[in-house]
């Protein structure tokens, strides 16, 4: 697959040389970070090249995004790659790139990482003022790649001007879902990364008081090892926090729904992007 790029021989999206030349330090701080492997960065990626490409960012209104919303979350996604505009489409092939993969796989650990073409769950995210994410772990297998094991998660923040008020902070929380241990806002180019294990406990589940004119953009993407026996499949994990009190009766009554969801995409071969649309109709239909 050949892979556009916003960059120039100028201006590089991703600085591979300055990048290599802190990997040693930032692989260590990965590797050995508290609870599970982890790492912030800033000005990830060119600001100016970043900047350009979030001026097309499309308005949550669109027909193709697909309305994540029930007792767990309320966002929106993003993932078909004809509806995403080509600046940031390029954003996200050079993610997905072989260079940028081999690096990702570097600072890891893990070798032999693999990009989804599908963009399955990613892509792009948008969120509304009191929109939410609770504490999750995420599903540990590709929907349609039944050898395909998560590992990774590359999340990429495009909010400029973004106030500590607004929330959204990306929290991440110890094993026993006792605590957070880091709160991270969702400033512009900032990236985190992450295993992805059956027990790396991460959302913002405070609602967004942002501006009504004012979103929570991101750019979201998931890497997976190609597996030579069938992984367990998990999906999506969500957790009560200590002080959710009766909220976690719904919390986990909703994670058992989307549970028996996710086994029906995979039997049906249908993806979020259908059930929007259906929902969405729906919607239409109640309001005639």
């Amino acid at each position: 697959m050949q892979h556009a790029r916003v960059s120039s021989p100028e201006i590089a999206l991703f600085d591979y040389d300055t990048k290599q030349v802190a990997l040693l330090a930032a692989k260590q701080s990965y590797q050995n970070a508290d609870v599970f492997p982890h790492i912030v960065l800033d000005d990830f990626l060119d600001g100016e090249l970043l900047r350009d490409a979030v001026t097309e960012f499309p308005a949550l209104s669109g027909r193709d995004w697909i309305h994540y919303q029930h007792f767990n979350e309320n966002k929106g996604g993003l993932n078909k790659r004809a509806a995403i505009p080509p600046k940031l489409l390029a954003v996200i092939d050079e993610l997905n790139s072989p260079e940028f993969v081999s690096w990702l796989s570097e600072l890891t650990g893990i070798s032999e990482l693999v990009p989804d073409p599908d963009l399955e769950g990613g892509g792009l995210h948008q969120i509304k003022t009191g929109g939410f994410l609770n504490i999750h772990a995420d599903f540990t297998v590709h929907p349609h790649r039944r050898m395909w094991r998560r590992r990774v998660n590359v999340l990429v923040y495009l909010n400029e001007g973004w106030r500590e008020e607004y929330g959204g902070h990306l929290e991440l929380w110890t094993k026993d879902m006792k605590r957070y241990f880091k709160q991270v806002l969702p400033v512009f180019n900032r990236c985190v990364i992450f295993n992805t294990d059956r027990d790396s406990y991460h959302g913002h589940p405070k609602p967004l008081t942002c501006p009504e004119d004012t979103t929570r953009k991101s750019i979201a993407l998931y890497y997976f090892t190609e597996e030579k026996e069938t992984p367990v499949k998990i999906t999506t994990n969500y957790r009560a926090r200590p002080d959710d009190g009766l909220k976690a009766v719904f919390i986990y009554l909703d994670k058992k729904i989307l549970s028996l969801y996710n086994w029906l995409k995979g039997v049906l071969g249908i993806n979020d992007d259908f059930v929007s649309r259906f929902l969405n109709f729906l919607a239409k239909l109640r309001g005639k």
